[in-house]
C-alpha cells in the first residue's frame, strides 16, 4: 500500500493560512467578551468610592450596595481609595480589566479633574463607560442666624452697607462648594467679598454658626442636621427645585438669583469597552432599586436627590457639566496642581 504524501506548503499556502488566521481573528475577539458576559457576574463585584467612609457619596454606595448584591447574586464590596482628590479610586478602575466587576463611584471630580491637576493619569471622557448618575447633591447657601439677609439678592446690599463684614465660607480650593462659592461671587458682582477655605466641612459649619464666616457653600447632606437643628439658616437651595426635605428653603431663582445651579452628583462608571449587554444590565439595576420608596426615603433623608440616567444621557451631562466647570475654573484663576 503506497503511502500518501501531502504536498508541500508553498509560499502561495502560507499566505493563504496567515490571510485566514486573521480574518479569522477579530471573530475570536468578539467571541471572548461574549463568553465573559454570559455568565456575568459569576464572581464578587467591587465599587471603588474615591472618599474616605462617612461622607455622602460613601453613604450612598453602601445603600445600594447590598440592593445590588440582592439583585446580582453576587456580593458588592464597597471599596474606599481616598486620595488625590478622587484620583486614585478613578485610575485604578480605569486601568481595571473592561469586564463588568470593578466600578467607579464617579463624581463630579471625575469631570473636572482635567481642569485642576497636570499629568492626570487617565482621559475621564476616554477611559470610562458611564452607566447612570445615581444622585444630586444640591448646593445650599446658608447663613449666619442673625444675619439680616432673607434671599441671595440681599447680599449685594448687605456688602455695601457693611465693608469688609461679608465673607463666604467653602471647602478647600477647587471642590465643587468652593466653585460654587466664586460663582456666587462672581454672578451677585461681590468682588469685593472674601472667599474663606476651611479643610474640612465641620469646621465651616462650625464657623457659620458662630459667625466667623457670614455665608456658607456647602452641600446638602452634612448641612441638613445643622440646618433643620437652627444652627445655620437656609437661604437658597442652588438647584431647579426645592429640596423635598426642606420645603420652606427657595430655589436660587426664587431668592433673587436665577441660573445660579450648582449641585454635586455621583454615577456609576466602568472601565472603557466593557461590553454593553453588562452596561445595560447594571443601568437596569440601579433605575429599579433607586425607583424603590424605601431607597428614596432613605436617600432624601440625608439630603440625598436620587436620580438615573440612560448611559447616553449620562454621558451628555458628564460632558456638559466638565465644559461648564472649566470655565468657572478659568475665570477664577484656579490653577492646576
Amino acid at each position: 500500500m503506497s503511502e500518501r504524501i501531502a504536498p508541500p506548503i508553498t509560499l502561495s499556502r502560507r499566505r493563504a493560512f496567515a490571510t485566514g488566521a486573521l480574518l479569522a481573528a477579530p471573530a475570536l475577539l468578539r467571541i471572548e467578551p461574549a463568553l465573559a458576559q454570559q455568565g456575568w457576574p459569576d464572581r464578587p463585584l467591587r465599587l471603588v468610592v474615591g472618599f474616605g467612609p462617612g461622607g455622602a457619596g460613601d453613604l450612598t454606595a453602601r445603600l445600594i450596595g447590598p440592593k445590588l448584591t440582592e439583585a446580582l447574586g453576587r456580593p458588592v464590596v464597597i471599596e474606599n481609595r481616598p486620595g488625590a482628590g478622587s484620583i486614585v479610586a478613578a485610575e485604578s478602575v480605569a486601568r481595571s480589566q473592561p469586564d463588568g466587576y470593578t466600578w467607579l463611584l464617579a463624581t463630579n471630580t471625575t469631570a473636572t479633574a482635567p481642569f485642576l491637576y497636570n499629568r492626570l493619569p487617565f482621559d475621564p471622557m476616554r477611559d470610562f463607560e458611564l452607566v447612570s448618575r445615581v444622585s444630586f447633591f444640591d448646593h445650599v447657601i446658608a447663613v449666619t442666624p442673625n444675619l439680616p439677609v432673607q434671599k441671595l439678592s440681599d447680599l449685594p446690599a448687605y456688602a455695601r452697607a457693611n465693608p469688609g463684614k461679608l465673607n463666604i465660607g467653602s471647602i478647600s480650593v477647587g471642590n465643587a462648594t468652593n466653585l460654587g462659592a466664586d460663582l456666587l461671587r462672581s454672578m451677585l458682582g461681590l468682588q469685593d467679598v472674601t472667599l474663606v477655605t476651611y479643610r474640612s466641612t465641620p469646621e465651616l459649619l462650625n464657623a457659620t454658626a458662630t459667625g466667623e464666616v457670614q455665608v456658607a457653600s456647602e452641600i446638602l447632606p452634612p448641612a441638613l442636621p445643622q440646618i433643620t437643628g437652627g444652627r445655620i439658616r437656609a437661604i437658597a437651595i442652588a438647584a431647579p427645585e426645592r429640596f423635598a426635605r426642606l420645603p420652606d428653603v427657595p430655589t436660587s431663582a426664587e431668592s433673587g438669583l436665577p441660573g445660579y445651579i450648582v449641585r454635586s452628583w455621583n454615577g456609576i462608571a466602568l472601565a472603557a469597552r466593557t461590553p454593553r449587554p453588562i452596561v445595560d444590565k447594571l443601568n437596569a439595576e440601579l433605575k429599579r432599586i433607586l425607583d424603590l420608596p424605601d431607597v428614596r426615603d432613605r436617600l432624601l433623608d440625608m439630603g440625598v436627590s436620587p436620580s438615573t440616567t440612560t448611559p447616553e444621557e449620562f454621558r451628555a451631562f458628564f460632558v456638559e457639566e466638565a465644559a461648564r466647570w472649566a470655565r468657572v475654573i478659568a475665570d477664577a484663576g484656579i490653577e492646576k496642581q
